[in-house]
């Protein structure tokens, strides 16, 4: 039953992705959605897929480095250099006594070896049609092609922990700017009950002034502070149009188009305790994995650079065909090896091997810092989602306080008794406090999304659909944190 729901899900999603550019009407997605498309379209993945593409050929092209190069040429050549022209005629099997000026020989005369022969020194033009096949195959390298294989799959290894790692990051974006909208919608609603109180507030000074209990300025007053509600009623709405177009960038659509979202999501806390979880993301978090990967990398850098210090051993094949005219009736082959080892270069070749080691050694450096920024960043972001619950449980009682507060004054002004600058106070408690409240809420998700985020399993799995919340009011919220025993947390 899961699998035919994950099947019509991604059918869904497939669906969204072909008919983006022609929506005409608003469509609904809930947050696996939301992130499904996001991981499609996201232009920073894209780039990351790139890296995969590019580190895979990266590994094609070290393997096939070990296989024989089998090269084919073909071409045509005219001359009259003695040299080469004695040469093509030998290729060609047709050199005759002739061509050594046999002709112009005559041992009866004086010095007849000292005649330079015609034939030989001023040859005429030949032309000759070259075809050949050959093959190298190495057979020793000293270590460079091990090493050259070992750089490439630790790099695509990396690149592919990369691309953990981006969807992850991916899908923390989402996250929040998903929850960003609520919780503009939820300011929004906050501001509407701060613009009724407003209007409420209008009405009630108004019918104390007809009744000559309070004066002039305070109508006046109450009608300016009306104006500046409306004003936050209005950045409320704006500030839910920029979570809009936020949420837009990260799925990579289009700005124009409408997108109604799915039910609140809340992101639930982890299984374990803090020092369960520092083993577990130091063995599962992608970005450390991906450095140990790069290290391994570095490794089969220095095994290339070390090649250098060491014999090179190659075979070769050659077979040539050579005819004064197109054709392959004059047949010639080539077999043999060849060492070849640098005596000395300078220290080239040894400082080669160092600036690699180096290399190697920053980035093991790079890596223990990376795991200890890690660990802390675990216990510091556990300690921000138990301070968040806390704050949630704080702001509830304080919106409970300050609406119980804003009613007494009310009904003091009400009655002739409080002033106006108090019921203004009273009401301005009230609206932060609901602020406030809000942030909490949404302060819990992106503690634990970080939380989740430095343990390697920020996933859909992990975040569920949240009760329905009344904008601006109190709820109990995300169950609050209580660790439980430790549990392995499996590999993304």
């Amino acid at each position: 039953m899961a699998r035919r729901s994950k099947s019509r899900i991604g059918m869904g999603v497939m669906v969204l992705v072909t008919a983006w550019p022609g929506w005409a009407s608003a469509v609904t997605l809930d947050f696996r959605q939301a992130v499904d498309l996001a991981l499609r379209q996201n232009p920073d993945l894209q780039a990351v897929q790139s890296q995969i593409a590019q580190a895979k050929a990266g590994v094609a092209q070290a393997d096939g480095a070990r296989l024989p190069k089998i090269t084919a040429t073909a071409g045509a050549t005219r001359t009259n250099d003695p040299l080469n022209v004695f040469g093509i005629k030998l290729a060609q099997r047709q050199a005759t006594f002739n061509d050594f000026g046999a002709g112009q020989f005559n041992p009866a005369v004086p010095g007849a070896l000292n005649i330079a022969p015609d034939n030989l020194n001023y040859p005429g033009a030949v032309n000759n049609f070259n075809t050949r096949l050959e093959a190298q195959i190495p057979l020793y390298t000293g270590g460079k092609l091990h090493g050259y294989m070992q750089q490439a799959r630790a790099m695509l290894m990396a690149a592919q922990l990369g691309d953990q790692a981006a969807r992850q990051q991916i899908t923390a974006q989402t996250l929040q700017a998903y929850d960003g909208v609520y919780t503009a919608r939820a300011f929004e609603g906050v501001a509407a009950k701060a613009l009724e109180a407003a209007h409420s507030q209008v009405r009630t000074v108004e019918n104390l002034y007809k009744q000559g209990v309070v004066i002039k300025s305070d109508l006046l007053s109450a009608e300016v502070h009306l104006e500046d509600v409306r004003l936050q009623k209005q950045q409320a709405a704006d500030m839910e149009a920029r979570a809009m177009d936020g949420l837009h960038v990260v799925l990579g659509a289009p700005l124009t188009e409408a997108i109604e979202l799915g039910p609140e999501v809340k992101v639930s806390m982890p299984a374990g305790t803090p020092d369960g979880w520092i083993g577990q993301a130091l063995d599962h978090n992608p970005q450390i994995r991906a450095l140990r990967q790069q290290i391994e990398a570095a490794r089969g850098k220095v095994e290339v650079a070390r090649a250098d210090l060491y014999p090179q051993v190659g075979a070769l094949a050659r077979f040539d065909t050579n005819d004064p005219t197109p054709g392959f009736s004059a047949h010639s082959y080539t077999v043999g090896a060849q060492l070849t080892w640098t005596l000395f270069d300078g220290g080239v070749a040894r400082q080669g091997v160092d600036q690699a080691v180096a290399a190697r050694m920053r980035m093991q450096a790079k890596l223990r810092a990376a795991e200890n920024q890690l660990g802390m960043q675990i216990q510091d972001s556990y300690r921000k989602a138990l301070d968040a619950d806390r704050q949630l449980a704080t702001r509830k009682l304080a919106v409970q306080q300050t609406e119980e507060a804003a009613r007494i004054v009310t009904k003091r002004y009400a009655n002739g008794v409080g002033t106006l600058l108090e019921l203004q106070g009273a009401q301005a408690q009230l609206d932060k406090a609901r602020a406030d409240l809000l942030l909490a809420r949404n302060q819990i998700n992106l503690d634990r999304a970080a939380l989740r985020l430095a343990l390697g399993q920020l996933t859909p799995d992990g975040v569920e659909v949240a009760s329905s919340v009344p904008p601006g009011g109190a709820s109990d919220g995300p169950e609050p944190v209580a660790p439980a025993t430790i549990t392995p947390i499996a590999q993304p």
